[in-house]
C-alpha cells in the first residue's frame, strides 16, 4: 500500500514513487477514529504451550466481563519483548468471542515465524466489548508487517518492520460530502474558521479539495457537536482556526486522522505480505478499486484500461460514489483508489528505520503530512507504497486545479479493553504480578507485570 492520504494528487503517469513530496494540490479526504469507554472486560490466567510435534501452539486464557458483552479479541506475539508479525490464529479470537474460561486460542508459528527458536516468547491478549460507534468499524489491537515487502517502491518504504497497533475505530467509508456539509455549517456556527468549504461531486462522493488543517479542525468540531471532547489543541484551547500545527491528546475521546501506521493497519485488512487491501489475490482490475488502470505493471490485470469507464463521461474522469467496491477484511471501503487519504504524520524520508515498536505517530516536526491510499487518477496503488505521497498541510490553494484531491477518513481510538500477558512462576521475595525469567527481567506494560521464557522452536 501506499504511504498517501485517500484523495488524488497528479495524472497516474506522474505518480512513479511510493511517498513523494508534491507541492501540488490533491483531492484528499480523511477517516475519523475514535476512542471507546464503559467498564473493562479483564483478561487473565493465559497459559500458551507448544503442540508436541507440530509447530502450532496452544494458547488458553479466561475473559470476564461485568455486562457479560460479546468480545473482539486480539493477540500479540512478542520474541524478547518485540512484537512479531503474527496472523495466523484460530479459535477464541476475532468477534464474537463470550466471556469465560479456559478459551482456546490456536497459533501457527510455523506459518508466521518458520525456522525460528526463542526461550523469550511472551502473549498479549487484549478483549474489546466498546460497540463501534454509527459507520465506523473496529480495527483490533494487533501487530502486523508495514513497508514494502515486495520492493517495489522507494527506499522510505523499507525497511519493512513489525509495528503493533492500539485497537481504534475508523469510519467504515471516506467522508461523504453530505458529512462533511453537516458538520462544517456547525462548526461555522460555533466558532470554527476554514480555509475552504470542500468539494464533491455529489452528497454520497468522498468529500476533496481540504487542507490538513481543516480536515484536523473539522474532526475537532464533529467531535464536539457529538458531545465528545476534542482531540486536538492549540496552547491547551481547543484547535478551531488558522493554520497551526495542533497537539493531540491520543486518549481523548474524539475524533482524529488515523496515523500512518494506522492506516495500513486497516488497509490491509488482518492480512499481511499483500499488495492490496484484499488477500485474495495481488493483482487489481477495475473491478476493486477506481483508479487509472496501465499494462505498465504486470499486476494490474484489468480488462479495461485508462480512467475506469463508470466513472468517466468523457469530458473528465471523477470520483465514485463511497462503497463502491467491495470491503477490506475489516469492512473498511475504498482502502485502494477513489480519493487520497490525510494521515496524522509529518513526513520523514528514514522514518521506517527508527520509528518505534508500538503506536508509531511519526515524526516531531516536519515540512510534509503524510497521504495514503491513492486516487481515481493513479496507477500503482499498492498497500506498502498505494502510492505514498507528501503535501504541505496547509496547501489548498491550487487544489481546484488538480481532479484529484486529498481527503479525510476519521477514526477513534479505543480504550474499553483488558489485556495481559502470559504468567509465569513466581519465587518468594519478588514483587506481585513480576515474571520470573532466566535473567529475571520484568516488563511492565499496561500496568501489568508478565515475561515468559517459553522454549519454541519452529
Amino acid at each position: 500500500m501506499t504511504r498517501k492520504n485517500r484523495c488524488g494528487l497528479r495524472p497516474a503517469k506522474h505518480m512513479e514513487g511510493s511517498r513523494m513530496k508534491r507541492t501540488l494540490c490533491l483531492l484528499l479526504w480523511f477517516g475519523v477514529v475514535l476512542r471507546a469507554y464503559a467498564a473493562d472486560p479483564v483478561v487473565s490466567n493465559i497459559r500458551a504451550s507448544q503442540r508436541a510435534g507440530t509447530k502450532l501452539v496452544d494458547v488458553y486464557y479466561n475473559v470476564s466481563d461485568s455486562d457479560g458483552d460479546a468480545q473482539t479479541v486480539a493477540v500479540q506475539v512478542k520474541v524478547a519483548g518485540t512484537p512479531i508479525a503474527a496472523s495466523s490464529f484460530s479459535g477464541h479470537v476475532g468477534a464474537g468471542v463470550t466471556p469465560g474460561n479456559n478459551r482456546h486460542i490456536v497459533w501457527d508459528a510455523g506459518t508466521d515465524w518458520g525456522g525460528q527458536y526463542s526461550e523469550q516468547v511472551s502473549f498479549v491478549i487484549t478483549a474489546n466489548d466498546s460497540t463501534a460507534p454509527s459507520g465506523m468499524v473496529l480495527i483490533p489491537a494487533g501487530s502486523f508487517s508495514m513497508g514494502d515487502s515486495f520492493s517495489e517502491g522507494s527506499s522510505d518504504e523499507r525497511p519493512v518492520h513489525t509495528v503493533y497497533v492500539s485497537a481504534f475505530y475508523m469510519d467504515r467509508c471516506e467522508v461523504t460530502k453530505a458529512l462533511w456539509d453537516e458538520v462544517y455549517t456547525w462548526a461555522l456556527s460555533n466558532g470554527y474558521g476554514f480555509d475552504r468549504a470542500g468539494s464533491g461531486k455529489a452528497d454520497n462522493h468522498p468529500v476533496h479539495t481540504v487542507s490538513w488543517y481543516d480536515v484536523v479542525k473539522w474532526c475537532n468540531g464533529r467531535s464536539q457537536k457529538e458531545g465528545r471532547t476534542p482531540c486536538y489543541t492549540v496552547g491547551g484551547v481547543v484547535y478551531k482556526t488558522g493554520q497551526s500545527a495542533p497537539a493531540c491528546n491520543w486518549s481523548a475521546p474524539g475524533y482524529r486522522l488515523p496515523t500512518e501506521a494506522e492506516w495500513e493497519k486497516a488497509a490491509r485488512g488482518g492480512a499481511d505480505g499483500h499488495r492490496f487491501p484484499w488477500s485474495d489475490t495481488d493483482t487489481i482490475q477495475h473491478g476493486r478499486a477506481n483508479y487509472y488502470s496501465s499494462t505498465s505493471y504486470s499486476y494490474d490485470t484489468s480488462p479495461t484500461r485508462g480512467y475506469h469507464p463508470a466513472y468517466n463521461d468523457g469530458v473528465y474522469p471523477y470520483t465514485s460514489p463511497v462503497g463502491s467496491f467491495s470491503a477490506n477484511g475489516y469492512g473498511l471501503y475504498d482502502m485502494a483508489g477513489n480519493v487520497w487519504e490525510w494521515c496524522w504524520d509529518w513526513y520523514g524520508s528514514s522514518y521506517y528505520g527508527s520509528s518505534p515498536g508500538s503506536d508509531p505517530r511519526g515524526p516531531a516536526t516536519g515540512s510534509y503530512r503524510v497521504l495514503r491510499g491513492g486516487s481515481w487518477r493513479h496507477i500503482r496503488l499498492r498497500l506498502p507504497g498505494c502510492l505514498s505521497a507528501l503535501l504541505r498541510p496547509g496547501l489548498q490553494q491550487r487544489l481546484h486545479r488538480l481532479p484529484g484531491r486529498p481527503a479525510p477518513r476519521s477514526v477513534v481510538s479505543s480504550s474499553k479493553q483488558g489485556c495481559s500477558f502470559v504468567p509465569c512462576p513466581r519465587d518468594a521475595g519478588r514483587p506481585e504480578g513480576e515474571a520470573r525469567t532466566n535473567t529475571w527481567q520484568g516488563l511492565a506494560e499496561n500496568g501489568v507485570w508478565g515475561y515468559c521464557p517459553i522454549k519454541f522452536g519452529f
